[in-house]
């Protein structure tokens, strides 16, 4: 198991109620994780429609995270 952190933002905010939280996961990769984020809050958003952040910078979903990493999933967002 590793403690990651995540920020929420859009839709996923709303739907988790919370935009940041510690969790722990035996997640590999930024899309396992996303899944289980998926599965455990009913997440609208398939996995391709969302681009990761990792450490403050762009990672694809393949990318494998570690003990301590700040994930960022970010929706796509419409605006005017």
């Amino acid at each position: 198991m590793k403690k990651v952190k995540l920020q929420y933002f859009a839709i996923l905010r709303d739907h988790r109620g919370e935009s940041t939280e510690t969790l722990e996961t035996e997640a590999n990769s930024a899309g396992e994780l996303y899944e289980e984020l998926k599965a455990k809050y009913s997440f609208p958003l398939s996995v391709d429609r969302l681009q990761v952040a990792i450490n403050e910078e762009f990672a694809g979903m393949d990318q494998e995270i570690q003990e301590n990493d700040e994930i960022v999933f970010i929706p796509p967002v419409a605006g005017g």
